[in-house]
């Protein structure tokens, strides 16, 4: 999820822009990381190096995204989680590829109405902040099934380096500091999280060591009890304890006893000749991603040049009207109808394009949601592991808001999710990211809230080429699309393609994010002189993690995204 930057990622990334881009000049970029046998790309070093341990010690791409996964819950607490949930694509090397959904559920306490007042009106932050914010956590649960179904060592041996780091501790680098600081607002409300993560008013600071020492015991719970430690143990004791005493039950032993991860799909499409593997829902982030693709591949963006004011404006309109159709038609599929063969039908993308004129821009309020159906047959973090033998994992992520919903379980030492708001809880109205959803996501016992989650695998010639995702709320899906696109159609190297500058439009509100100087002057006056909008508050989108297999050496690069320090490993 969108993140406060701190001033090293800032610089960092104004650098890069200030360098030339483009595929004519490609020496100008940071070369990708470079790895023989196998890699991984996160935004922590210390979490990227767990994982090629896991490589190096002969475990597959899965063992090893678990056991990153879990050094994530220790060393990047705002968005790396216990507490949380995600979305997991696997593809082994034999072709066969399948989605783990471990998003998180609406307790069986959870209604419609359960953030409105008696007047029917949004009870603010309700769903941001507090232990009602929370939905019963699935990460654990999916790391779990993953690992059985996919990986191939113990899962005591995958838990071990994340309680070893919670155990000792290790160095908090700068982005963990300010990350930590920007939070201390909220954080400080509640005394657990207070004491853990602010010391009680002492902040850590860049360089100090950084113990955790309940994380710990728990971390060492569920490596010697199994994962259903966490939904009928010790730690489920104190989670439920938790919401007893602070939030009259709302999340219950038998909610999380009851959770289940499950295995779906995935989803799949052809741009431009390229095989695209996507999340299906409640993820709505595929969906939209095959839209946007579908519309964007009648045009030849490549010609058009990359971010001109003519590439921007056709990718500004494929936005707009996926992120239309998103408000009105995504859901948890288990719960409501979801037409997702004609939303990523190719004739639906073609009456969807017929509304686009390359002379002037699209209103928002004039774009309305289409009718998929006639098309029918009956903060949050990102990583990405490749092993030597081309299985791959891409993996997003969250507690949703950075640090959730700020509530850390007494005695367990692990933050809670705010991934309620996620749901429209008030059917209509603009969430915490400005999205506006639709009764398919309103609350609902037992339910799981839609997801901008994107993980998502490219294939050329049926054989792995990259696998890529990122953080950043409903900008996940358009920093995926736009990486995806830089390398398809203007022929950049993985790491110009995740340090390019990045745009997003989410159709309400109407107006074009877009980050500082990725911009030029006159191509923002061409886009406005059509008709666009533009956010007076510019920022960084994105924390995208990628990894590509050469193609004739067949090394594994990594590319890590420079707005929040991340750094690939290979080996």
């Amino acid at each position: 999820m969108q993140k406060k930057q701190t001033l090293s990622a800032f610089l960092c990334f104004a650098l890069l822009l200030s360098l030339v881009i483009t595929p004519a000049n490609q020496a100008a970029s940071r070369a990708p990381v470079r790895g023989k046998h196998g890699m991984v790309s996160s935004v922590s070093e210390i979490a990227s190096q767990v994982g090629v341990d896991i490589l190096k010690r002969g475990g597959n791409a899965v063992d090893a995204a678990v056991a990153v996964g879990l050094a994530l819950a220790v060393v990047w607490p705002e968005a790396g989680n216990l507490g949380g949930g995600g979305f997991m694509m696997i593809r082994r090397n034999d072709g066969k590829a399948v989605a783990v959904d471990y998003r998180e559920m609406a307790p069986a306490a959870a209604h419609r109405n359960v953030y409105l007042d008696s007047k029917g009106e949004y009870i603010k932050d309700s769903s941001l902040i507090g232990h009602k914010a929370s939905g019963v956590p699935g990460t654990v649960a999916g790391f779990a099934m993953a690992l059985e179904k996919y990986g191939t060592m113990k899962w005591a041996d995958v838990v071990e380096p994340a309680r070893k780091l919670a155990a000792d501790g290790f160095p908090v680098w700068y982005s963990l500091e300010n990350s930590l600081k920007g939070a201390g607002k909220n954080l400080a409300l509640f005394p657990e999280s207070n004491r853990i993560f602010l010391r009680n008013g002492k902040p850590y600071e860049d360089g100090e060591i950084f113990q955790q020492p309940e994380l710990a015991s728990t971390l060492d719970r569920l490596s010697k009890e199994g994962p259903r430690e966490f939904y009928e143990g010790r730690t489920a004791r104190l989670i439920a304890d938790t919401m007893k005493a602070n939030a009259n039950g709302w999340i219950t032993m038998d909610d999380l006893k009851n959770y289940q991860a499950k295995e779906r799909e995935p989803l799949r499409t052809n741009y431009r000749g390229y095989d695209i593997i996507t999340m299906p829902p409640p993820s709505s982030g595929g969906i939209a991603l095959i839209e946007m693709l579908n519309i964007l591949s009648r045009y030849d963006l490549k010609s058009m040049g990359f971010n001109s004011s003519r590439e921007l404006h056709v990718k500004v309109e494929a936005m707009r009207r996926a992120f239309a159709d998103r408000s009105e038609f995504l859901g948890d599929a288990d719960f409501v109808k979801v037409p997702v063969a004609g939303l990523i039908s190719k004739k639906y993308a073609d009456t969807v394009a017929a509304s686009i004129k390359l002379t002037q821009a699209s209103s928002s309020e004039k774009i309305k949601h289409g009718k998929p159906t006639a098309y029918e047959s009956t903060e949050t973090t990102h990583f990405t592991v490749v092993d030597k033998d081309g299985n791959v994992v891409t993996n997003t992520y969250t507690l949703n808001g950075s640090f959730g919903s700020f509530v850390t379980v007494e005695g367990a030492g692990f933050l809670l999710n705010n991934e309620m708001d996620d749901f429209a809880a008030k059917p209509g109205s603009p969430n915490m990211y400005g999205l506006i959803q639709s009764e398919q996501n309103a609350v609902a016992a037992r339910k799981r809230p839609l997801s901008a989650m994107t993980p998502t695998i490219v294939l050329k010639d049926g054989k792995l080429w990259f696998a890529l995702g990122s953080p950043g709320g409903p900008t996940i899906i358009n920093t995926v699309l736009q990486t995806l696109i830089n390398v398809i159609d203007h022929g950049m190297t993985i790491q110009q393609a995740v340090d390019a500058p990045r745009i997003h439009h989410q159709w309400m509100p109407d107006q074009i994010r877009y980050e500082p100087m990725g911009i030029v002057a006159d191509v923002k006056d061409k886009l406005q002189a059509l008709g666009h909008k533009f956010t007076d508050r510019p920022g960084y989108m994105g924390d995208c993690e990628a990894i590509m297999i050469e193609d004739k050496t067949g090394v594994r690069l990594g590319a890590s995204d420079p707005r929040r320090g991340g750094k690939s490993v290979g080996y």
